[in-house]
């Protein structure tokens, strides 16, 4: 079995402006976290979906969710103090509902142009190993810097991968993991793979969608509603 963690618990600092998290946000109608939710929901590699969420919008959430059928939704989780906090919540929320050997696939809510493909190519890649994520190319120069103001060092580009979202992961190793951690230690954790690969998961690498991008800025958001008001049909869930 598949499970699909959906994290919708950050703030937006750096969207503050919209007044509330960016992930709830109306976008062509629909609120910004519809538009993966109702991606997994069609997706036949997802059997279970839970979400991560403050408190304050769960009710709110219930609501969409029933308003647009999302069946496979079965639980809420609280977020944590960070990104990796909220992923753990998840995998506790999971636990009645997920054997050792089952998969979970973890998702970004900020990303609403993942794709039916996207999620099956990341549980495809994952047949033998312990975890999948998506990664693409990094097209411009990046530099090291120590104290924000000069350059300390070069980096090689061609060495360098950007991590995307959906990330697939051996349910019962990934759990371990982050149980063998301290809070303390959880939360200096950057990213979900980082996590993995500390544990010595073996975690394959594999093509991403450079399309589906995630929302971060106001910039980012406005291109997102640009793509829905051009009459992007693939993405249409009203």
């Amino acid at each position: 079995m598949n499970a699909a963690i959906i994290l919708a618990g950050g703030s937006s600092e750096r969207l503050s402006g919209l007044g509330i998290p960016k992930q709830f946000t109306d976008v062509s109608g629909n609120p910004l976290i519809m538009y993966s939710l109702m991606t997994f929901q069609n997706c036949r590699d997802i059997s279970v979906i839970a979400i991560v969420a403050a408190a304050e919008w769960q009710a709110r959430l219930s609501g969409w969710i029933g308003l647009y059928g999302i069946s496979k939704f079965e639980f809420f989780a609280l977020p944590g103090q960070t990104r990796q906090q909220s992923v753990y919540n998840g995998l506790l929320a999971l636990r009645e509902r997920l054997n050792d050997d089952d998969r979970v696939v973890v998702h970004d809510a900020a990303r609403p142009l993942v794709t039916e493909l996207d999620i099956h190519n990341c549980v495809k890649s994952a047949n033998g190993y312990d975890g999948a994520t998506p990664v693409v190319e990094i097209a411009d120069t990046v530099y090291v810097s120590t104290d924000g103001v000069r350059i300390s060092a070069l980096l090689s580009r061609d060495e360098l991968l950007a991590g995307q979202t959906p990330e697939c992961y051996g349910y019962g190793k990934y759990l371990a993991a982050h149980q063998r951690l301290s809070d303390e230690e959880i939360v200096s954790i950057r990213g979900s793979s980082e996590i993995a690969f500390k544990s010595g998961m073996n975690v394959r690498l594999y093509e991403g969608n450079p399309n589906n991008f995630k929302i971060t800025t106001a910039v980012d958001l406005e291109y997102f509603k640009y793509i829905r008001e051009t009459g992007d049909e693939s993405l249409d869930i009203t």
